[in-house]
């Protein structure tokens, strides 16, 4: 193991207390065991591709932790980070980078030199704005900014991030996408759900591979779909003739096909809670029966092990807070969110 390196953490993360507040036992013991998993991934002996540092109440990072260059997933979640050092850049090997739930308001413009990154999830922080030089992580596939106060993407990121799969960029400030996400040949799933978007660009017909976008919950904002987003292969729901139609229609379409999913839904709770019902009265009935002819004397309270009956108001609102619709499940078709 490198000494110095050793040395420079100990000294940093323990002689300082920058890391955890030491004047809790148990924070000390946190401290250590922190210390321990990264005097490991600094010995040069070793070769360690995974470090888990989740939950740990963290809220520094030291510079030498760049130097673990065989890592490919760090994670890094639910912590107290508000900074990354620039020294991440040195983990050119690195794939998968989980910075959620910190108090991060900015990502050091040495995040675009980890170009073999395919995950990045920095959702549940406190970004204003992401480095323009994130256009340089060319391999990612999915990469999460939703849960921070955006209110703009950076102009070039989909001239860079042309193998992007799925983005989620919900619960922000966004008004508007920039022309280049028009470029993201390879993304299938959009969800920009909850922002303050008015307009789409109007080349979104350019992702042909999209299979969801998801406007919803921008209803003040939105104004207007673009034509071209019925050239997208096939647009399934809602079809061409309502797009064709404007965003008033689209959203009249989709709210009713709420509607109509909500009224199924009960539809079934009420079947399955007679078909319980049902099975319950015959349960007890053949009870009853078993302990009259057997001279049994044990109550049949509780015999029947079954479920209790749904409610389905509860269900309903349930349903209303997470209209997921199955969306998940669609392939090789486009479905537009916008109500």
């Amino acid at each position: 193991m490198d000494r110095g390196i050793g040395e420079e953490f100990v000294e940093v993360g323990l002689s300082d207390n920058v890391i955890l507040n030491e004047e809790k036992e148990d924070d000390d013991d946190v401290n250590k065991e922190v210390v321990r998993i990264l005097r490991d991934a600094l010995d040069k002996d070793k070769v360690v591709e995974r470090v888990d540092l989740s939950g740990r109440q963290l809220r520094f990072l030291p510079e030498p932790f760049g130097k673990i260059h065989g890592l490919v997933v760090l994670n890094l979640s639910h912590n107290q980070l508000e900074v990354i050092p620039d020294s991440i850049s040195g983990l050119q090997k690195l794939e998968e980078l989980n910075l959620s739930s910190n108090f991060l308001e900015t990502l050091p413009d040495s995040i675009g030199l980890l170009v073999n990154l395919k995950i990045l999830d920095v959702s549940g922080n406190k970004l204003k704005k992401l480095p323009e030089s994130i256009a340089g992580c060319r391999s990612l596939l999915e990469l999460d900014v939703s849960f921070n106060n955006l209110m703009f993407l950076p102009t070039n990121i989909g001239y860079g991030l042309v193998n992007l799969q799925t983005l989620s960029i919900q619960l922000n400030k966004l008004r508007a996408f920039p022309n280049s996400i028009c470029e993201m040949k390879s993304l299938r799933n959009l969800d920009a759900h909850f922002n303050a978007i008015h307009s789409l660009p109007h080349a979104m017909g350019r992702l042909t591979n999209l299979e969801v976008l998801n406007v919803s919950s921008n209803f003040s904002d939105l104004t207007e779909v673009p034509e071209t987003i019925g050239d997208l292969n096939p647009l399934v729901i809602p079809p061409i003739e309502i797009v064709n139609k404007g965003v008033e229609t689209i959203k009249e379409y989709m709210m009713k096909r709420r509607l109509d999913m909500l009224e199924a839904e009960q539809q079934r709770d009420s079947v399955e809670e007679n078909r319980e019902a049902e099975t319950g009265w015959m349960a007890w009935g053949t009870s009853v029966l078993h302990n009259v002819y057997s001279g049994v004397s044990h109550t049949v309270a509780g015999y029947v092990e079954k479920k209790a009956p749904k409610d389905p108001f509860l269900d309903q609102q349930l349903l209303m807070k997470n209209p997921s619709f199955g969306f998940q499940n669609c392939v090789h078709r486009i479905i537009v969110v916008v109500f």
